[in-house]
């Protein structure tokens, strides 16, 4: 029989490259980790690694190995969770990663109705971005994370995760109240009329900076950005005092001073999609459970909301 945890540290060595980054993830020594993969391939009787300088990379073997890890772990939460099914109300500290727009509109309200309709239940909620997220859920570091994607920017799917989409939460622009495109007569607005103006947005090779930089080349011009920044009230902000343009998701435009106006776009492909994501086989778990469903209620809220 293999040891399961030595197949943890081979999957994670897949996942993170260097024994190193294994070693620091578990709160071991490199030494260790490294011990216990060489037990790991005694075990299997094959090579999993091969080991060039002070490199360590993962043979076929290895790789189709640390696969097969996921389904292994996936099974064996199935089998845990089946032990607890029908066996009561939902118990226990129960982790939840969540991205920072989301912490105010969601978060928070999803600790109150939980806790308020199951007394022993205790959510405990980390800040997380997506990718960051993903990691602490395969990990088993929290048990729920809360995900967003760009539609108009591809988004691989994370292995041995399960997403489920929660809501749309489309983009929307932040334009001073007396500019023209901010009558509220006009639909919609194009990109095209805000191409002349001064630009804030996240920094490239963040998904949000990168996904506003697409919409406008998409549009057939580049923004001129003035600042560039991460947290979106601060966006705000600095458009309230400097009169630029920020092109943000809806979520993160509630509170807006009487200066500015979000409006919609026309091109509606451009959305944050929000995805509930677990591990295979755990969303029937009472806790796992009632969380999900306690998400989706607040999101179809939020989304009414922004209907009216």
């Amino acid at each position: 029989m293999l040891d399961v945890r030595r197949l943890i540290l081979l999957r994670d060595l897949a996942a993170h490259g260097t024994v190193t980054a294994v070693a620091e993830l578990h709160g071991v020594t490199p030494s260790a980790v490294s011990q216990q993969l060489r037990l790991l391939e005694d075990e299997t009787r094959t090579r999993l690694l091969e080991r060039t300088g002070r490199s360590v990379h993962l043979t076929a073997a290895g790789r189709r190995l640390a696969e097969d890890t996921e389904n292994v772990l996936a099974a064996l939460e199935e089998a845990q969770n089946r032990l607890h099914t029908g066996t009561g109300e939902p118990a226990g500290p129960l982790h939840i990663a969540c991205f920072p727009s989301a912490l105010a509109p969601l978060a928070a309200p999803l600790g109150e109705a939980l806790e308020g309709a199951h007394r022993d239940l205790r959510l405990h909620i980390t800040e997380a971005e997506p990718e960051a997220a993903v990691r602490l859920l395969l990990d088993r570091r929290v048990d729920l994370a809360l995900l967003y994607r760009y539609t108009n920017l591809a988004a691989p799917p994370h292995p041995g995760v399960e997403a489920h989409t929660l809501r749309a939460d489309p983009l929307v622009a932040i334009v001073q109240t007396g500019h023209p495109s901010a009558d509220p007569e006009r639909s919609a607005i194009d990109l095209r009329e805000l191409a002349d103006t001064s630009w804030i947005t996240a920094p490239p090779q963040t998904a949000c900076g990168d996904a506003v930089l697409q919409a406008c080349r998409s549009a057939g011009f580049t923004p001129r950005v003035r600042h560039t920044c991460t947290d979106f009230s601060a966006m705000i902000a600095l458009a309230a005092s400097g009169g630029h343009t920020v092109l943000i998701p809806h979520m993160a435009a509630a509170h807006l001073p009487p200066t500015l106006t979000a409006r919609p776009v026309t091109d509606h492909t451009l959305t944050r999609t929000i995805d509930i994501a677990v591990r295979h086989g755990t969303a029937h778990e009472p806790a796992i459970a009632a969380c999900l469903n306690t998400l989706r209620t607040l999101g179809n809220q939020h989304g009414r909301h922004d209907g009216d």
